[in-house]
Parts: structure tokens; C-alpha cells; sequence
């Protein structure tokens, strides 16, 4: 549908000989709207989106004077609009899922007696499979194909399932397994900057954006592409129409000068810009990087500061188009036609920078001299949590004492069945040079493979604990690696390729070998991992890992060398060389014009050309793959992998009226920074869960459990697996001694009996007993994981309570049509003192509720006292309210598509 264009903006823009459609902001400035030229770039984005989507109903003229008027308010106004986003990126794990629910929604649309072809995606899709492949084998010539076997033999039922999903739906690719990380193969072949689509005649050009199911979506704000990751089902409402509900943003910028110092490298920048920017406090804000410290950096390096948006705390991390912008279009291989129309069009628009162009106004700024950052890594449990490199030691110290509680134990070291060698706190059992974040960035990679060259001609190994490996994000990595002659000495420190994936960033680390884990698990070993990637948080990397450290690649290998966090690199030799001689960190590092200059040698536009020529065809594993091309999916009962979900069951074209919250018991009492990965795990199915249970009585071995990531598809799974996370502290739950058990357990009241959250849950629902959970500050971080919320749903959970929510997940829980409540004031749950006896009444969910509302819960002790107690209701916009209405975004939009 055509925009109603109240401010004559529609306007054509000729490029090397063809003629473009677009909405030119500075002519929308002389017909009535304000002067919007000082507008962040990132926020011209979205005015352009609302003059091109103006409707008069889902985007209003005041809509668009808002966006303007921010100048004048910088955000603080909470004024709503709706972005719709060019299009949609998924990964396998959140993106299996999705694509079930789009299966049930037509399977669903049958049964409500409309059109199952109304179910497809109105925007492109791509969805990239890079989740799946875990480190089994490591360190041999023949780990990369042993793992990709392994890899089919494991997810062959969910990847006939995507595949039948590539032929049923319209607008709708599958990057097959095998090719690369979402948001690397996103930066370097799908994203375009400015994108193009055939209306009414005319070739329309307008920004490049997205949204995606993985929270790292934000990667591509290097390239000046604004997106940013949402819930499965958000994303699903998206695919199918539905504009994003979302507050007109404050914008933080970033200035930056100067350049890296040697011995730096872009991993070191953006954990110093998250430990920065999680200081500030920039949760659900734009964050913009401008300043003279942008003329001279690569996109790669920008793309790694993007990429942890989601660690920062940002909405999103956003550079404008610039001349670094063109060239990295160049080196990658786009399309002189579309190079030259990204140009034309930024600078057209107002959204081209340069060295001259003034500083855009901001709500609030920091700065940074880049000259000022130092080697660091960041743990052992956060990613906010920088350590100077050279305070790596003292700090891992200071951890045994404070987060582990095993001070006294530092020194002690323990025999290895079977080997030559002990293991200790601290030593390194994962060196693993992973992530998108990372693994993108030729600079650091190239840096990885001098320092390994290096090494290796120092005589320096590997340590015989550390579990070592190569994942790179795409594989134009492998290829300049390769013929740079970098591989070789990888290999030799047993660096060797073990997959194109994410891999141990997502907790995909394969197991340790058995000796090692044994000896690790009998004695209460702090181990710890070295990792290049973005998120390290309790319990996710691997499950005999306790102490995690995100680095860059070059340090990562150096870690694997000198095989513990005990010993300090930049003082202390990291091996004795074939001489007999001591070798340090600076004996090896490499320079920063060698890692340039192998870079300028190596990289080229001929190498993206050739590794993305066929980009959706896939091995031969993949073409192996066979399938029904039908227009609904053919469930079949006895798979483990893809269930129909019940989200649909019994639903009626008209709602029922919602209902307060009566007598709800409590679920769990949880501390601050849950994590998506505790509430929704996606590594290992323990035996000894209500998960594994499951899989048994399906005649499922242990050994093929897989994952909870690759089971997403089947909610039976999913839902058992709610709350699982080995390391969750329910403070419920405590032991004879007081202390609060780890693992998924509560207690079942009135009585007190100890079990599993899934198992209480059931007894619940078969009393007809409504849930809630407690919860501190930033409930909901990590990964944006629609499963924490689609599986609290499936508990019976009516609403979390928490002193605050990430803001993805927030947006999850309402869009499962569960309540997110935050207390007011300095209120906490600990500061009532709750114990989970309690019973909780919620009034004021059936009435007329507003946005942002207050309610009052009213809480009863076992011993019959009562404190109400106010909190504010953050669902937050009047889209989200019909979302909660309905029971959910997909309830409402496959309502709205049956009418």
C-alpha cells in the first residue's frame, strides 16, 4: 500500500542510469515537517520508515512530528510508533520454532475456516542453520567432517522440516548447514545498506533493516544497517504484516578518537565500550558511535562493537554510511549497481558522513580515546566484567575466594586417569576461537594465526588439557586463512576446523574428554575457558566449566599455550621454547602492519565472490535431504524434534475476556540477572530431568538426547526443560544447612515438598492453581530466547514479577500473553520477605487496563497477614495490550487474518 505522504516526500533519485523511488527526508522538510537534519542517523532511519508506511492508522502524521520533535526531547517523551523492518533474519534454533508456529498457524486457519496461503511471509526471511554443530572432535585433520556428520545424523527430522518449510512458504530461503554464523554470513553477502523492492511500477530504495531472532542481529549496525534482535514471535508477527510496537528511543552517543594502541586489538575495544556503555546505563536505548575515531576504522571493527549490543545493554549499536561503508560493500563482492546506489542514497538523504559533518544531537554522549584501551578479557561469569590482562591472574585469584569459595584450594592439583598430566583451579580445558563477534573480523583472526605461526616456530604446544578449536563464522575465513598459510601452524597448536557455526559460544563445546571431566567433577575443579565470543555466563559454555573468559582470538590461542588462568602472560613465559629458552607473549604477538599487511594480501572481493556463488545449496548431506512439498506440515506423534505446539487448540475468532490473577501460588524466587540460558537452557539434557525423562519414554538413548537448542521444535521437550539450567538458585529451595540448592527445583505448597519446577507446575495446573514468579533486577538477559517466555507460558505462569526486565524478553512475556509486573520504588521481594509460601492476588488485569498501569498484588502469608503492594505493569503500549487480550501476538494476528 502506497504511503499517504501528507509531506510530499516521495521523490525520484537517478543512479548510473536507473531511476529510484524514495521518501526523501530533507524534502519532507520543506512541505511542512520539521528540520530534521540533526536527527541521529539511526533515527532518520526510522523517520523514513514512517513516511513511507504513513497510513493514518498504524503510522499517523503526529507520528512522523514526534520522531522530529525528539529533537527538542531526546526520547523522554514515551511516544509509540510502528517500524516495519525490511526483513527478517533467523538462526536454527529460534528459527525451528518459529516456522512450527507458522505450520500450527495454518494448520490452525483450517480449522477457523479461512485460507492457510494467508499464512506466509509478507517480508523476506532468510534463515541461516548455524546452531546445530558441536565440537565432538577436535584436534585432527578429520574433525570438521566428523562433526558435520555427526551433525545430519543428530537434526535430520528438524532439517526436513526447514526444508519443507523453504518449499511451502513464500518469501522464505534456508542458508543451509555448513555455510557460516547468521550474522557474519548477514554482514558479508545479505545485507544490502540500502534495499530496493518493485511497487506499483517503480523500483523503491529505502534503508536496509531488520529484525532477528538472535539477539546479535545488531552485528550489522556496523554496516549502517539498523536492526536488532526480538522474540520468535515477534519476529513470526513481523514475517506476517504485523508492524513492531515501539517507544521513540533515546539515543546514547558514543564519540571515539584516536586509533587502538599496538598490542590492541578490536576484542579489547568492545569490552572496554561494554564495561563502559553497562555503566551508563543505556537498556532499551539506541546507541550511536560517531567522531573522528570512525574515519579510519574498518567495518569489521565496527561490526565487532555492534555485535555485543546485547552485553552494552543497547537496543542497538549503530554506524552511519560512510566511505569505509562503500569499501567494505567493495571487498565483499556486492554489486557495482548497489554500491553506488548506497552512496547516492545516504548522501541524498542526510545520512552520509564524513569528516565535516556535524556532530547529530543525542540525548546523552560518552567518549572514548582509543589510545587509552588496553589488553583485557572479561569474566569469569559476565561479559561487563572486564579484567586488565595483566590483573588476569590476581583477578581469577580474588574469584576462588569470592565467587567460588575455594581460596584455600588454589594451589592443589589433581592426577588425570590415564595420563601424564594433572589438572588445577584455573587451568584452561577450552581454548576455542568462536563467535560471530570475533571470528568476522580478518584483523583478529589473521592476528591468531601470526601469533600461532609464531609459536610454533618457538616450539611451543598446546597444553595436553586444553579441549582447542576453529569455528569460524563463514567460510571466506577458512579459504584467506588457508591461503595466507596461516592454517598449518593452527593446526599444529590443535586449532584445527572443527565446524562453520557457532559452536562453544552457545554452549555447543562438545564434552571434555572423559578422564578430564572425571577428575574436573570428582574433585570440585574451578576449570575454565578461553573464548572468543560474546557470552560467557554461568553454566553455558560447558557443564564442567565453572570460570569463563570472552578474549580475543590471538589471546585465546596464547591462553591454550600457557593452559591456565593462574598464569599471568604478559610476566610469565607461556612454554619453554625448542631452545631450551623461556618464550613471552611479546616473543610472538604480531604486529599490527603484519596482520594489515597479510589482510591487503589475502582479502579479496574474488574470495566473498566465489564462497557465496551458491549460498542456498548446500552440501551434499543437505541435497541429500528429502521431502513432500505440501501447503500444511504432516506432524508425525512420535517425533522427539517437531511436535504441533498448543498454542491454537480450541481457539474461538473471538477472545474470551481476560481474568484477574486469584490465589496464584509461587513458582520460583529468583535473584537479580536470570538469565534467558537459566530460564531456557540450550545445552545438555540431563538423564536426570524432567526433559531426559521424557526422551526415555520415547526410547531416546542418553548419548542422543542432543540438546535443548536443537529440540525447540517439540514443546513437549521445551517446556519440561523450563527453569532446567543446572546452575538456577530457586532461593526457595534450600538444603539442611540453609544453603539454596542449585537446579531446576521448588517447592510444592501447602506442603513443602521438594521437586522438579516442571513436575510442581503439572500439579498445579491439575488443581487449577494460576502461577507467578519472583525475580530481581534484569530478569531476561542474554540471548533473546522465546522459549523463556513460550515455556513459563506452557507452566501455567500468569506473571512474572521482577524489579526489572531485559527488554526483549519483556516483550516476549506479553507477547505470550504472560503479565511482566516491576516493583516500584526500592521494593524487592526479599525486601517484603518473601519466602514462597505466599499466595498472590492480582486485580485489575480484567478491568479497563492502561499501558503502564499501576497494580496492586496483594499477598498473603501463610500465617494469614496481607501486604498490598503497588507495581507498575509493563506492558507497555497499546499494541501490546490487544497482543495480551488475545493471549498472545500469534493468537491476534491469526485472528485478524481469519476476519
Amino acid at each position: 500500500m502506497a504511503s499517504l505522504d501528507s509531506f510530499k516526500s516521495r521523490q525520484t533519485l537517478d543512479v548510473g542510469g536507473k531511476t529510484y523511488t524514495y521518501y526523501s527526508i530533507p524534502e519532507a522538510s520543506k512541505n511542512g515537517l520539521a528540520d530534521a537534519a540533526a536527527l541521529p542517523f539511526s533515527m532518520k532511519v526510522l523517520l523514513e520508515n514512517l513516511l513511507r508506511y504513513e497510513d493514518d492508522r498504524s503510522v499517523r502524521r503526529a507520528d512522523i512530528e514526534a520522531t522530529v520533535a525528539w529533537l527538542g526531547n531526546r526520547g523522554k517523551e514515551e511516544t509509540e510508533i510502528a517500524f516495519r523492518p525490511s526483513r527478517v533474519l533467523m538462526q536454527d534454533f529460534t528459527g525451528v520454532p518459529a516456522v512450527v508456529d507458522l505450520a500450527a498457524m495454518r494448520d490452525a486457519m483450517v480449522a477457523l475456516g479461512g485460507d492457510p496461503q494467508k499464512i506466509n511471509p509478507l517480508v523476506p526471511v532468510d534463515l541461516v542453520i548455524d546452531h546445530s554443530v558441536i565440537v565432538d572432535e577436535f584436534g585432527t585433520p578429520k574433525a570438521l567432517a566428523d562433526n558435520v556428520a555427526l551433525e545430519y545424523e543428530r537434526n535430520g527430522e528438524r532439517y526436513t522440516f526447514l526444508k519443507w518449510g523453504q518449499s511451502a512458504f513464500a518469501n522464505f530461503s534456508v542458508v543451509p548447514p555448513g555455510t557460516g554464523i547468521c550474522h557474519q554470513v548477514n554482514l558479508e553477502y545479505l545485507s544490502q545498506t540500502v534495499w530496493t523492492r518493485s511497487e506499483n511500477g517503480s523500483e523503491v530504495a529505502y534503508p536496509d533493516s531488520l529484525v532477528g531472532t538472535d539477539s546479535h542481529t545488531t552485528m550489522v549496525n556496523g554496516l549502517a544497517v539498523l536492526g536488532w534482535g526480538v522474540g520468535g514471535i515477534e519476529a513470526e508477527a513481523a514475517m506476517l504484516g504485523q508492524p513492531l510496537s515501539m517507544l521513540i528511543p533515546e539515543v546514547v552517543g558514543f564519540k571515539l578518537s584516536g586509533r587502538l594502541p599496538e598490542g590492541t586489538t578490536a576484542t579489547d575495544l568492545v569490552l572496554t565500550v561494554t564495561q563502559m556503555l553497562r555503566k551508563k546505563g543505556v537498556v532499551g536505548k539506541f546507541v550511536e558511535f560517531y567522531g573522528p575515531g570512525l574515519e579510519d576504522m574498518a567495518v569489521a571493527d565496527r561490526a565487532t562493537i555492534s555485535n555485543m549490543a546485547p552485553e552494552y545493554g543497547a537496543t542497538c549499536g549503530f554506524f552511519p554510511v560512510d566511505r569505509k561503508t562503500i569499501d567494505f560493500l567493495r571487498v565483499t563482492g556486492r554489486a557495482d549497481e548497489r554500491i553506488a546506489l548506497v552512496e547516492a542514497y545516504a548522501k541524498a538523504q542526510g545520512m552520509w558522513r564524513d569528516a565535516s559533518t556535524p556532530d547529530p544531537v543525542f540525548t546523552d554522549t560518552l567518549e572514548l580515546d582509543m589510545g587509552d584501551v588496553c589488553p583485557s578479557l572479561a569474566g569469569p561469569k559476565r561479559p561487563q566484567d572486564r579484567v586488565l590482562l595483566d590483573a588476569a591472574k590476581p583477578g581469577f585469584a580474588s574469584a576462588m575466594e569470592t565467587e567460588f569459595r575455594k581460596a584455600a584450594d588454589l594451589a592443589k592439583r589433581y592426577p588425570v586417569e590415564g595420563s601424564n598430566f594433572d589438572i588445577g583451579h584455573g587451568d584452561v580445558v577450552i581454548a576455542a576461537i568462536t563467535s560471530c563477534t570475533n571470528t568476522s573480523n580478518p584483523s583478529v583472526m589473521i592476528g591468531a594465526g601470526l601469533l600461532a605461526r609464531n609459536a610454533v616456530a618457538k616450539g611451543l604446544t598446546s597444553k595436553p588439557w586444553v579441549k582447542t578449536s576453529l569455528a569460524p563464522g563463514s567460510q571466506v575465513v577458512a579459504e584467506y586463512l588457508e591461503s595466507a598459510g596461516l592454517q598449518k601452524p593452527l593446526d599444529a597448536l590443535g586449532f584445527n576446523l572443527v565446524g562453520f557455526g557457532c559452536t562453544t559460544c552457545i554452549g555447543n563445546s562438545g564434552p571434555l574428554p572423559a578422564p578430564i571431566s572425571k577428575a574436573i567433577n570428582d574433585n570440585d575443579v574451578v576449570a575454565a575457558a578461553v573464548l572468543s565470543g560474546n557470552r560467557n555466563f554461568e553454566g553455558r559454555v560447558n557443564p564442567d566449566v565453572r570460570a569463563n573468559y570472552l578474549a580475543s582470538p590471538p589471546l585465546v590461542v596464547a591462553y591454550a599455550l600457557a593452559g591456565s588462568m593462574q598464569v599471568d602472560i604478559t610476566r610469565e613465559p607461556l612454554g619453554t621454547g625448542s631452545d631450551g629458552k623461556p618464550v613471552y607473549l611479546a616473543d610472538i604477538w604480531p604486529s599490527s602492519a603484519e596482520v594489515q599487511d597479510f589482510i591487503e594480501r589475502t582479502i579479496t572481493s574474488g574470495l566473498f565472490k566465489s564462497r557465496y556463488a551458491d549460498v542456498f545449496g548446500g552440501d551434499h548431506y543437505w541435497k541429500a535431504v528429502e521431502v513432500t512439498e505440501a501447503e500444511t506440515f504432516a506432524w508425525d506423534s512420535g517425533s522427539t524434534y517437531v511436535q504441533n505446539p498448543p498454542y491454537f487448540e480450541g481457539m474461538q475468532k473471538v477472545p474470551a475476556p481476560v481474568t484477574d490473577i486469584e490465589d496464584a501460588r509461587i513458582l520460583g524466587l529468583f535473584l537479580d540477572s536470570i538469565t534467558t540460558d537459566h530460564i531456557s537452557p540450550a545445552g545438555n539434557i540431563r538423564a536426570a530431568s524432567p526433559a531426559g525423562a521424557y526422551l526415555q519414554e520415547h526410547q531416546v538413548r542418553v548419548q542422543d538426547f542432543n540438546q535443548y537448542g536443537t529440540r525447540r521444535g517439540n514443546h513437549e521437550v521445551m517446556m519440561r526443560g523450563t527453569f532446567a539450567n543446572i546452575r538456577i538458585k530457586n532461593q526457595m529451595v534450600r538444603d539442611g544447612s540453609g544453603n539454596v540448592v542449585e537446579g531446576g527445583w521448588t517447592l510444592l505448597q501447602p506442603t513443602g515438598e521438594r521437586m522438579f519446577i516442571y513436575d510442581a507446575a503439572q500439579k498445579y495446573a491439575e488443581a487449577g492453581t494460576p502461577l507467578v514468579v519472583f525475580a530481581g533486577k534484569e530478569y531476561g538477559t542474554g540471548s533473546s530466547r522465546d522459549w523463556a517466555a513460550k515455556g513459563t507460558k506452557l507452566l501455567g505462569v500468569r506473571a512474572v514479577i521482577a524489579e526489572s526486565f531485559e527488554r526483549i524478553h519483556r516483550s516476549n512475556l506479553v507477547g505470550m500473553g504472560v503479565v511482566p509486573l516491576v516493583f516500584q520504588g526500592e521494593t524487592s521481594w526479599a525486601s517484603l520477605g518473601l519466602k514462597g509460601d505466599e499466595t498472590v492476588t492480582i486485580k485489575g488485569l480484567s478491568g479497563d487496563l492502561k499501558p503502564r498501569q499501576t497494580l496492586i498484588a496483594e499477598i498473603t502469608s501463610a500465617d494469614g497477614s496481607r501486604q498490598d503492594v503497588p507495581l507498575t505493569c509493563r506492558i507497555d503500549t497499546l499494541d501490546e495490550l490487544e497482543y495480551f487480550r488475545n493471549g498472545g501476538i500469534l493468537p491476534y494476528v491469526l485472528r485478524s487474518l481469519a476476519a
